[in-house]
């Protein structure tokens, strides 16, 4: 996912405004194993929020506190101004999507949505009703006589999302409802989903471990990793602004270098010191340099890339490296770097297909490449990925 779509995602998320969700230090344990530790977070009313972390993270088990399939160990959860911490599902007013869509095989669709509706004592008249509009809401208007077993993944799960919001709950909980599908499918239905929060304006949370998915649909993001929320923002804040080197790692490509901090704005890679963002470290201090793929400038005869125009050209920036291998992606070319001025440490770089062209750049070529001094970004050495 580009910049730019990222850009667009944050520019469309609604205005901040009441708060709807809020849990406060929250903690859940299983025996020993503490799953979420000290977990605070508030959720607007009408917005799109985003769990995202690596498979084991705890945001499933934030996804299932919420809606009181496991209680809290400890903390609170309020909903729409109403503590609900201690409360039975059954007594809390939300919608939820799994992963396995969990129709009921042997009901038709027209009786999968209308499950809910029954059992709430809503006039027969009024559930078919309802289940006509849900139809037609989610493009499938004439599947309701047919079973589960006859419609696609991506049906099943329209369906599964249909009967999630057909008693109209203040709450929405989607569990990584795309999951099981396949690639075309998840990337026509995210849109699909996103664009129904929008007209419906619920309250929405998803649980993702696909950075793509989360960027693309998120109003905001909260990352989290071991139990703990390491940064809660907009898909650009997340993306160009992450605060830790586990997040500037987990969301998207990151190139990693090993340097000292010789000054506030200084990095020292190999023998090299570049310009970077200003940071705390201590002078001399181990750290490592970050930078991402789109954000290396190749500057060939001395023509700036297009693209390249919110860099900040600097001669301390600019070095000379090899080009080691070239990797074609569609939309634009990803490189294998190496110089000495970085110690023969590999960076990856991404170039537009113009770049390409124009600069007539490949395999074993030497070029000059800009590392942008804002968007070079130092951590912690003792944070390093592994």
């Amino acid at each position: 996912m580009s910049a730019v779509d990222i850009d667009v995602a944050a520019d469309n998320a609604p205005a901040p405004g009441q708060t709807f969700l809020k849990i406060e230090d929250l903690w859940k344990a299983f025996g020993s194993f503490v799953a979420l530790k000290d977990i605070s977070l508030e959720v607007n009313k009408g917005e799109f929020v985003c769990f995202l972390g690596p498979s084991g993270c705890g945001k499933t088990t934030l996804l299932r506190a919420i809606a009181g399939l496991d209680i809290q160990s400890r903390g609170s959860v309020s909903q729409d101004g109403k503590d609900v911490s201690n409360l039975p599902p059954s007594e809390r007013d939300f919608g939820i999507v799994f992963q396995s869509y969990a129709l009921f095989p042997n009901l038709t669709i027209e009786k999968n949505i209308a499950f809910g509706l029954e059992n709430t004592g809503v006039p027969k008249k009024e559930i078919t009703a309802r289940v006509d509009e849900l139809l037609e809401l989610v493009g499938l208007p004439d599947q309701g006589k047919k079973y589960p077993a006859q419609l696609s993944g991506g049906q099943q799960q329209r369906i599964a999302l249909a009967r999630a919001i057909a008693s109209k709950p203040g709450l929405l909980l989607l569990d990584e409802p795309l999951s099981a599908l396949d690639a075309k499918v998840r990337v026509s239905l995210r849109h699909e989903i996103k664009e129904l929060q929008r007209k419906l304006g619920v309250t929405t949370i998803m649980v993702t471990h696909d950075q793509e998915e989360g960027l693309s649909m998120g109003d905001r993001i909260v990352v989290m990793n071991h139990g703990v929320i390491e940064q809660i923002g907009t898909p650009t804040e997340i993306y160009r602004d992450p605060s830790s080197l586990f997040v500037a790692d987990f969301i998207g490509e990151m190139n990693q270098l090993d340097a000292k901090a010789p000054s506030k704005d200084t990095a020292m890679v190999g023998n090299t010191e570049f310009s970077c963002i200003q940071h705390d470290h201590s002078p001399d201090a181990p750290v490592i340099a970050t930078i991402r793929p789109e954000d290396i400038v190749p500057h060939g005869t001395g023509a700036r890339s297009p693209g390249a125009v919110d860099t900040i050209t600097s001669e301390q920036n600019t070095i000379d490296v090899d080009i080691v291998d070239m990797e074609f992606l569609g939309s634009y070319w990803r490189a294998g770097l190496s110089g000495e001025a970085l110690g023969n440490v590999r960076l990856v770089a991404n170039f537009s297909i113009n770049a390409i062209r124009r600069m007539e750049l490949a395999v074993g070529q030497r070029l000059s490449i800009e590392l942008a001094p804002n968007r070079l970004r130092v951590f912690p050495a003792n944070s390093k990925a592994n």
